[in-house]
């Protein structure tokens, strides 16, 4: 008589999900979020509200109050695809509140960040969902600067004479890389995209009682880097942000409705995608899965593995849903 073998387990199917955002409190930050987030400070404001971070919470599906750090160690391979190089949640996504500037501070690159126990170091890119007339952000070194002038500047409180000053307008998309002596100023709303490393070395922070690191810093810095605005690339269905190591953004237009297929870059590999509403609402639709909702500022995690689906925008006036689509890509 013939054995009968085990059916072979079903595939995992992991569908998109909502991350609920994360309200972290900083010094700089606002005491009232609205229109943009229905949040105001208690107590301390409120300075980023981070999307994607490793203790955020997954909102929808079966999954729902799982932290993504759990999820990502638990189902890796659905989420990121079988041939991403690492397992944990590779981007850390986060909307930035200031109200006063930042500090100016310096990421460390990933050779540096391993040199002292880190996992990885922080290249960023900032795109602007607002900003007043005059906004500015301080971005790299004025050419001629030295490290031993900037050390100087330090102790008398004059470093912003270094400082590379931009001017931001809604839209703009600012690089940063690591090793870019950088800081947020007052007047525009930004959404960060950096690699998934909590690391900052401050230099200067205008007198709060904060710890500065300006050894480190130092050492972190680079006296020119590829720091800057980015030319955006239009295509026919969608602008490219940017398309540098580690990191992909499109702004994608959702008039009616739009197929999980027609989301996907050309040629682009399956893999994880964010879909962050920078206007806008939506919904998520598919077989297997209950609908997700996307509203305004949300965002929801697509999966290697996802079934397909279609977003549908919540109105089909005038903007529809302005989608923010960002993928990892891994170096080398």
């Amino acid at each position: 008589m013939a054995s009968s073998a085990a059916p072979s387990p079903a595939p995992f199917r992991l569908a998109p999900f909502r991350v609920e955002p994360r309200f972290v409190a900083r010094v700089w930050g606002y005491g009232d979020l609205r229109p943009w987030f229905d949040r105001r400070a208690d107590g301390e404001p409120i300075g980023e509200v981070w999307l994607t971070g490793d203790d955020s919470l997954v909102a929808t599906g079966p999954h729902a109050g799982k932290q993504l750090a759990a999820l990502f160690a638990e189902a890796h391979e659905a989420l990121l695809g079988g041939e991403a190089p690492a397992t944990e949640s590779p981007l850390l996504i986060k909307v930035i509140f200031a109200e006063q500037k930042l500090s100016v501070q310096v990421h460390p690159d990933d050779a540096m960040a391993r040199k002292y126990g880190l996992a990885r170091g922080k290249t960023e890119c900032w795109y602007a969902l607002a900003a007043k007339p005059g906004a500015e952000v301080a971005v790299g070194l004025k050419t001629g600067a030295t490290l031993d002038q900037v050390k100087e500047e330090i102790r008398t409180g004059t470093l912003e004479k270094s400082l590379n000053l931009l001017p931001v307008e809604k839209g703009d998309l600012i690089y940063v890389d690591a090793g870019t002596v950088h800081a947020i100023w007052p007047g525009s709303i930004l959404l960060e995209t950096q690699q998934n490393a909590d690391v900052t070395y401050r230099m200067f922070d205008y007198g709060r009682p904060r710890e500065l690191h300006i050894e480190k810093s130092l050492e972190a810095a680079k006296l020119a880097t590829r720091a800057g605005k980015v030319t955006p690339v239009p295509l026919e269905d969608r602008t490219v942000l940017v398309d540098a190591e580690y990191f992909r953004m499109e702004k994608i237009p959702v008039h009616g409705s739009r197929t999980s297929e027609s989301l996907r870059s050309a040629g682009g590999r399956r893999g994880l995608a964010w879909l962050f509403a920078a206007s806008g609402a939506g919904k998520i639709l598919g077989a297997g899965f209950d609908p997700v909702e996307l509203p305004a500022r949300g965002i929801v995690g697509v999966p290697a593995e996802s079934p397909e689906f279609a977003v549908e925008a919540a109105s089909a006036g005038a903007g529809g849903l302005e989608l923010i689509r960002i993928t990892p890509n891994w170096p080398g």
